[in-house]
C-alpha cells in the first residue's frame, strides 16, 4: 500500500540537501523532482527536511517519487477533461485566489506599522510584559535528613562552598541536576514547591540553608547563587512580540470590517 502522504501546505523555505546542482532531488520519466515536490509531501514540517539523516530524507524521496508515478498515472486518464475535475479546479483556484489576496493584505498591513505604533502599545500595556522575581541556585537532593544534615556540616567547613557544593552535588545528590553540579539556573519563585521557593527566598546571595528543606521529592540543601527583582521586560525585547500582535489585530479588523462592507454592497439571497 503506497504510504498515506501529508497534505499540502505552503513552503517557502530553502531545500538543499541531496539536491542536484539544478535543484532537483530525482527525476521521474524525465520530470525532476523539486523542492515544491517535498514540500507537497511534508507540509509545514519541509523546513526540517535538510536535518533529517540520509535514510529519512531518501524514505521521504521515496514517497514523492510514488506520488510523482501517480500523478503521471492519472494525467493519462483524460479526466482532466471532465466536468467533475473542472470543477474542482475552479473550486481551488477560488480559494488560492483568497489566500494569495489575505497574504498580500497581511504584508501590506505589517509594513504599515511604525515603531511609533508598536512604542505606544509597550507602553499602553507594560503590565502584560512584567517578569517576577526570579532566584538562581543550586540544590542537593537527598532522600534522609541525615544525609542533608552531613552535607550541611561538609559545606560549613569548606574554604570554597561554591565548589565544595559542586562536587557534593555530583556525589550525593540523587536529583536530574546533581551531574550539573545541581544547577538550577534562573526561575520564578512560583515554579518550584512552596517549600523550596520560600526556603531559598530567605537566603542572601552566596547563602545556603542550614536546616534540611522537605518536600515532596526529599530533603534539599539549597545555596542561592543570585536573584532578580521583579521588573518588566524592555521594549527591544518585545518589539517582534508586539509587532506580531499587532499585525493579527489590524488584519482581523481589517478583515472584518471588508466583510461588513462587502455584505452591505451585496446582494444577499438566502434559501
Amino acid at each position: 500500500m503506497i504510504r498515506k502522504t501529508i497534505r499540502l501546505a505552503v513552503s517557502s523555505l530553502l531545500l538543499v540537501t541531496l539536491a542536484n546542482a539544478d535543484g532537483s532531488y530525482a527525476t521521474v520519466n524525465g520530470e525532476p523532482i523539486t523542492k515544491d515536490d517535498i514540500a507537497q509531501v511534508m507540509g509545514p514540517q519541509a523546513n526540517k527536511f535538510d536535518t533529517l539523516d540520509k535514510n529519512m530524507q531518501k524514505r521521504i524521496i521515496d514517497t514523492v517519487i510514488e506520488r510523482k508515478l501517480l500523478i503521471q498515472n492519472a494525467s493519462k486518464s483524460g479526466l482532466e477533461n471532465s466536468d467533475s475535475y473542472k470543477k474542482k479546479l475552479e473550486t481551488i483556484k477560488k480559494e488560492l485566489l483568497l489566500t494569495t489576496w489575505m497574504e498580500n493584505e497581511a504584508k501590506k498591513i505589517e509594513a504599515n506599522i511604525k515603531d511609533s505604533d508598536l512604542k505606544e502599545f509597550y507602553n499602553n500595556n507594560k503590565k502584560n510584559f512584567k517578569v517576577p522575581a526570579q532566584l538562581k541556585a543550586r540544590h542537593i537532593l537527598v532522600k534522609s535528613e541525615d544525609e542533608a544534615k552531613a552535607i550541611i556540616k561538609e559545606l560549613e567547613s569548606a574554604k570554597d562552598v561554591n565548589a565544595k557544593f559542586i562536587e557534593l552535588a555530583k556525589s550525593k545528590s540523587i536529583g536530574p541536576s546533581g551531574k550539573n553540579g545541581g544547577e538550577l539556573g534562573w526561575f520564578p519563585l512560583k515554579r518550584m514547591v512552596p517549600e523550596f521557593s520560600n526556603a531559598a527566598n530567605k537566603l542572601n546571595k552566596g547563602e545556603f540553608t542550614k536546616t534540611p528543606v522537605k518536600t515532596q521529592f526529599g530533603y534539599h540543601v539549597i545555596l542561592l547563587e543570585d536573584r532578580k527583582p521583579a521588573g518588566e521586560k524592555s521594549f527591544d525585547e518585545v518589539k517582534s512580540q508586539i509587532k506580531s500582535i499587532l499585525s493579527r489585530k489590524r488584519f482581523n479588523d481589517f478583515i472584518e470590517n471588508k466583510i461588513k462592507a462587502l455584505k452591505q454592497e451585496a446582494k444577499i439571497q438566502r434559501k
